[in-house]
């Protein structure tokens, strides 16, 4: 099943009027940044909205999850649903607010694509002009990172997770 796709001005528009946003992006991405008034539901953790009545609107960062996962999203709306065109980031295109703080860490997966691209650049570097032992440091980041795609599961994540910056934005969540 697929949802009607909405403009961010159409979706504004429909916001005014009494709909609800409901941005289905993990507690970390949320806590950064988000739409004013916006909701915070996260997809893998959506079964059913209750009590909304009012017309509903998905969004994520660009629309993919959304896309993706059209089915599960409309089965958890109890009322008209749609999508936002272009997640928060086609929001924002447009020209439309959005709550900012900078103050919360930047969202975890981003963390580990930084340090996950920041250690197999060193390790091979290092492999190059040091010693080509270091390559395996590239070799057991690109099997963790097989792993997490296949499984889930991304021990990086779980361990950027605990880390002392990021606590604050987990708490809020």
């Amino acid at each position: 099943m697929t949802l009607a796709r909405i403009s961010p001005d159409d979706a504004r528009r429909l916001v005014e009027k009494g709909a609800v946003l409901v941005d289905i992006r993990e507690p970390d991405e949320h806590a950064r940044e988000c739409i004013k008034g916006a909701l915070n539901r996260p997809v893998g953790k959506l079964t059913k909205l209750d009590g909304t009545g009012s017309p509903v609107i998905y969004f994520c960062r660009a629309g993919n999850r959304t896309a993706t996962n059209a089915a599960r999203l409309a089965a958890a709306a109890n009322c008209q649903a749609y999508t936002l065109e272009g997640g928060i980031e086609g929001w924002k295109r447009a020209g439309l607010p959005v709550v900012t703080d900078l103050s919360q860490p930047i969202e975890i997966m981003r963390q580990v694509q930084i340090a996950a691209g920041s250690l197999v650049l060193t390790s091979v570097l290092l492999g190059l002009f040091v010693h080509p032992a270091f390559y395996g440091i590239a070799l057991f980041l690109g099997g963790g990172l097989l792993f997490a795609g296949l499984t889930g599961w991304c021990g990086m994540a779980k361990l950027l997770a605990r880390m002392p910056w990021n606590r604050r934005a987990t708490a809020k969540g």
